[in-house]
């Protein structure tokens, strides 16, 4: 069997393994995302994929090739995303997310440091302080995807729903910028010197930089659109000017000692954002790319499932801490979203339940553990709790916040739909 046919079976397979999967997970209640998790699991390198026979699982090393698929998709939810940011939405939320988003990222560090401080000070020979102050930083991150899936397949509306959206936006912008300072910092106790251009520059121009390109990127995506009128022709022009601002965002390079880098997140999200406010029709051409993108978002959860290292599941030392980086994360989250939510006057579902749909952590937390890893041991530690957590939190996650929204009355018990006999897509298989 070619490479090429080879790479074809086993993206095959991951489409139609997290479909079927998806059917036996509506039966029990459980959303889509959590049975494409699973189902990359069971196709993935330490089940199927450890037979390393062509074509019938996935092999780590075809992980590795996957990665344009995670990089278009994370660039696709976050576009997606940035609909949510119109400005009539925003006049009511804006400031309540505004201060919900950041004050709970903050508090979740604070609880977590504290608490896996005084873990260290209990075994320091196992767990240095470095790692206890990374692991804060990467507490604050929360998974758009995971979250926005559960929203798209159960259609969820309401309060919570309109809040929780620009919050996990917010949150993961919060999060880059806390990273990089615990990882200055932690890189100063390891080697004892300070630089003040890694703690404090470089994440904000990250942020600033990122936000900058997504915004000039919309301004040329609004005056492009109006040059085509066929619906199919504008969505072409979406999937376009997506796939240009993630291959911008992967640009990298220095200006004298300073590291410059882009966030495709932040960069996708701030396009989308513009769009949605600039463009008549930006609504309709959003639906249409959800529906083209239904097949990639597979995939990328898929994949997601099958870069889960179970291998972590065998160090003690991992498991413990990794627990009470998880408990003290998800208090982090919930008390955290709460207080701030109350604080500015939000309605009591969204101080109830705004916490518990912060808890899925995927993405922007494995980014952040894999630069964890440049200081060696102690970040190979934070790596390896992190995938953990991720773990644990990309199982029960989407579970939780589909409760969650569903108690605060956001999403409506579903009759059962037959969507036979209409016009049949993706979009539809996605929903069920």
């Amino acid at each position: 069997m070619t490479h090429t046919a080879s790479i074809l079976f086993s993206l095959s397979i991951a489409l139609l393994s997290g479909l079927l999967l998806s059917r036996l997970a509506k039966k029990i209640q459980l959303p889509a995302v959590t049975a494409y998790l699973i189902s990359g699991v069971l196709i993935g390198p330490y089940l199927l994929g450890a037979f390393n026979i062509p074509g019938i699982g996935i092999t780590t090393h075809q992980i590795e090739s996957f990665g344009i698929i995670s990089d278009l998709a994370l660039g696709f939810i976050a576009f997606a995303m940035g609909n949510e940011f119109r400005l009539s939405q925003l006049k009511e939320i804006g400031k309540q997310a505004t201060i919900i988003g950041i004050a709970q990222a903050i508090f979740t560090t604070i609880v977590v440091d504290v608490v896996l401080i005084l873990l260290h000070l209990a075994i320091p020979e196992k767990f240095p302080i470095s790692a206890a102050i990374l692991l804060g930083s990467v507490a604050t991150a929360t998974a758009p995807a995971a979250t926005l899936m559960v929203i798209k397949q159960y259609k969820a509306k309401g309060p919570v729903t309109d809040v929780l959206l620009p919050v996990v936006a917010i949150d993961d912008a919060v999060g880059l910028v806390v990273f990089a300072i615990s990882f200055g910092i932690a890189r100063a106790l390891n080697i004892g010197e300070v630089s003040i251009l890694s703690i404090i520059l470089e994440p904000i121009l990250e942020v600033v930089l990122s936000l900058g390109l997504g915004f000039i990127m919309g301004l040329l995506f609004t005056l492009c659109e109006k040059y085509f009128h066929s619906r199919s022709k504008r969505m072409a022009v979406s999937v376009t000017f997506v796939m240009l601002t993630v291959a911008f965002s992967s640009l990298k390079f220095n200006i004298g000692p300073v590291h410059i880098a882009f966030s495709s997140l932040l960069a996708c999200m701030m396009l989308g954002t513009v769009f949605c406010n600039f463009c008549d029709v930006s609504e309709e051409l959003m639906h249409r790319a959800d529906r083209w993108t239904t097949p990639i978002l597979i995939l990328f959860f898929v994949i997601s499932g099958a870069e889960l290292e179970l291998s972590v599941m065998m160090d003690k030392a991992v498991i413990l801490v990794g627990i009470v980086y998880i408990i003290s994360r998800s208090l982090g989250k919930y008390f955290g979203a709460g207080i701030s939510a109350r604080a500015t006057k939000c309605d009591e579902n969204i101080v109830k339940y705004l916490g518990i749909t912060l808890l899925p952590q995927a993405g922007v937390a494995l980014g952040m553990a894999i630069k964890a890893m440049e200081l060696g041991p102690d970040g190979a530690i934070v790596r390896n709790i992190t995938l953990f957590a991720v773990l644990i939190y990309e199982i029960i996650g989407p579970y939780l916040t589909k409760v969650a929204l569903t108690k605060a009355g956001d999403i409506q018990a579903e009759g059962r739909k037959s969507f036979r006999g209409e016009h049949p897509s993706l979009m539809h298989l996605l929903h069920k």
